[in-house]
C-alpha cells in the first residue's frame, strides 16, 4: 500500500490547517538553518586536516614544490 499524490495533498491540508501557514513558513526556515549549520560544521572538519598539513611543511620551512635558492658547487661552477 503506497501512498498516491491525493493522498500525500490531503495530508499537507491537514497539517496546513494544524499549524497555519506563518507557523509552517518559521519551521522551514528553522530547518533549513539547522542543515546549513550541519553542512558547515561537517565542512570545517574536512578543512582542518589541510591547514594543519600547510602550518606543518612551513614549519620545516620549505612547502612542497618551493624553491628555495640555494645553489650547489654545481650550479656556481
Amino acid at each position: 500500500m503506497g501512498l498516491s499524490i491525493g493522498h500525500l495533498v490531503v495530508v499537507l491540508l491537514i497539517v496546513l490547517l494544524l499549524f497555519g501557514a506563518k507557523r509552517l513558513r518559521t519551521i522551514g526556515s528553522d530547518l533549513g538553518s539547522a542543515v546549513k549549520g550541519f553542512r558547515d560544521s561537517m565542512n570545517e572538519g574536512k578543512e582542518e586536516p589541510a591547514k594543519e598539513r600547510v602550518e606543518h611543511q612551513q614549519a620545516r620551512g620549505t612547502i612542497e614544490g618551493e624553491v628555495t635558492g640555494k645553489e650547489t658547487s654545481k650550479n656556481k661552477a
